[in-house]
């Protein structure tokens, strides 16, 4: 989906859209590493050994097959010139090959790569039936050059993330489960289209380098926040059926039985000011899949945004999602509670 960078501009743009993720085929929560395992203590007692303790999982990784197919789609050649045992070597040499030429592009993608074992590639070419949108013509675009820029703003929004996991995580009453590292980018561009701006699929972030929400650092933030929840929704569950359709759809669905799609009634309730033009708020907007996934990733968004700003010192968003109808505040305790451990630093209503 896409969002807006300026909190409380309600102009009627359509700024780009998500496709609906499949179900990733690694579920692993997203924590930046894996604790270790605590040491077993012996008993006071030699007769009453301590538990052995359950094994840590292992964080997410990318294998460096999957590595050489986003970086080099359809070229196996290409991805055979580096032949590195050591799965991480290899990445590193595959990176390196198929940025260069460039070098402070392959520099940011390096690091990156090391920081947060994401691996930035190109999305193959292939025709999307966008729904709303219509048919678009999508295609492979390295983010070099002219669009280098984007992959900066993935960088500081990479590191935005880890920031305000780690304020959520030292105060969260129960345990954060939420991946938003080691994640596949596939940058494309839309044939004479700025839509959609961005999607999400098993653990890969589709980036358009001509996506309308794209154009400062503040919008791609909140963008790709959006779409990592989406990943998260997903996996949340066994099942075809996202976390939002399960947890959020009564609310969704009594909220468009109220309105329809009228923006006017809409309004109090969607968490972000998306719209689409000629439709009505991204989160509700219909011919887009299940449009609660869109609300539940909106939400999602729009916490972020809220508790962002408490955690940086600023000056609290008003007014705050939850303290709206009360439908928004049901919907926000039920996504604090299961996403980011029960934590919600948004002052009272």
């Amino acid at each position: 989906m896409i969002r807006l960078a300026k909190p409380g501009f309600f102009a009627p743009l359509l700024l780009a859209a998500c496709g609906t993720p499949a179900v990733p085929s690694d579920p692993a929560p997203a924590s930046a590493s894996a604790p270790a395992s605590a040491p077993a203590s012996a008993s006071a007692s030699a007769s009453a050994a301590a538990p052995v303790p359950a094994s840590v999982p292992a964080p997410p990784s990318l294998s460096a097959d999957e590595a050489a197919t986003l970086l080099f789609p359809g070229d196996a050649p290409a991805a055979a010139a580096c032949t590195e045992i050591d799965p991480r070597a290899r990445i590193r040499c595959l990176i390196g090959k198929r940025y260069e030429g460039h070098a402070s592009a392959r520099a940011t993608v390096l690091s990156l790569y090391e920081k947060t074992g994401s691996v930035v590639g190109v999305e193959e070419p292939y025709v999307m039936e966008g729904g709303f949108r219509g048919s678009i013509r999508i295609v492979p675009e390295l983010p070099v050059g002219r669009y280098e820029k984007h992959l900066t703003w993935i960088a500081e929004a990479s590191a935005d993330f880890d920031a305000f996991f780690d304020g959520i995580t030292a105060r969260a009453k129960a345990g954060v489960h939420y991946r938003h590292r080691a994640l596949s980018w596939k940058f494309f561009r839309s044939v004479g289209r700025t839509t959609p701006s961005a999607y999400a699929s098993g653990w890969s972030i589709g980036y358009n380098v001509s996506g309308s929400l794209h154009g400062s650092a503040e919008a791609v933030r909140e963008t790709l926040f959006h779409e990592i929840f989406h990943l998260n929704d997903a996996a949340r569950l066994s099942g075809p059926e996202p976390w939002s359709r399960k947890k959020l759809g009564s609310i969704h669905d009594a909220i468009l039985q109220k309105c329809s799609t009228k923006p006017s009634c809409l309004a109090p309730y969607a968490p972000m000011p998306t719209m689409v033009r000629g439709g009505t708020y991204y989160a509700f907007q219909p011919n887009n899949g299940d449009a609660v996934n869109e609300y539940g990733a909106d939400l999602a968004a729009r916490y972020y945004r809220e508790t962002r700003a408490v955690l940086r010192g600023e000056k609290p968003i008003k007014p705050a999602f939850k303290c709206g109808p009360e439908e928004n505040g049901r919907a926000w305790n039920i996504l604090v509670d299961e996403f980011f451990g029960g934590v919600d630093l948004v002052p009272e209503c």
